[in-house]
């Protein structure tokens, strides 16, 4: 089934599916019929039994890498509640612009949507959110730096304003169209490469790792 293929499913059972998402998926259906097509839609097409709205956390469109689903209500509000009290671990690996200085350390930026230029979150120490993340330097290839992420928040963009911006590593993104210097048809070089949570009916602890395409 093509949409089985697409989602890459890494674990199911009664309870939970594990997906690794493909780059230029939708993880949630968005506004008008174009934009239906999504990891959720998909899910709830490949699982009969499955909640209307499956999703618990989400990943950008351009954003490739691991997703955990629910498929029943009690499994949604466990796995919710994970994601709110920050009990989740999640690891992301990039390969950003430029050569990043110090070898690891932490971001803390605060930053709000620009009304005037939807989805880009601009900086704001005033009214914006904060967002917090750990990051680590893997190794430099070629003028570009391969980076391990570990956001503490999860606000929208965070590690692509992290990344490019300058109170964060000051390297955009390869192909990061929005704040770096990617063209249209560029693949965004950002992939969920861990996933750690709480099975929300046994209690066990489910660890996942995916490899990205860079």
């Amino acid at each position: 089934m093509r949409e089985q293929e697409l989602l890459r499913i890494r674990y199911q059972d009664q309870a939970v599916v594990v997906v690794d998402k493909p780059g230029g998926l939708l993880a949630v259906p968005g506004r008008g019929p174009a934009k239906q097509d999504s990891v959720a839609a998909r899910t709830r097409r490949l699982f009969p039994r499955c909640i209307e709205q499956p999703a618990v956390h989400r990943l950008d469109m351009d954003t490739s890498g691991l997703m955990v689903l629910a498929l029943t209500p009690a499994a949604h509000r466990h796995l919710c509640r994970q994601f709110a009290e920050r009990r989740v671990g999640k690891r992301y690996l990039a390969l950003v612009e430029g050569l990043v200085a110090g070898d690891a350390g932490e971001i803390a930026l605060r930053f709000r949507l620009d009304p005037a230029d939807r989805p880009h979150q601009v900086y704001d120490p005033v009214q914006g959110k904060l967002g917090i993340s750990l990051w680590q330097k893997l190794e430099e290839r070629a003028g570009k730096t391969l980076v391990a992420f570990t956001p503490l928040t999860g606000r929208t963009h965070q590690l692509r304003l992290h990344a490019s911006h300058p109170m964060g590593l000051g390297c955009p993104i390869v192909g990061d169209r929005l704040y770096g210097i990617g063209k249209e048809g560029d693949t965004l070089m950002l992939h969920a490469a861990w996933l750690q949570f709480e099975h929300p009916a046994t209690g066990q602890l489910l660890t996942f790792s995916s490899c990205p395409s860079f």
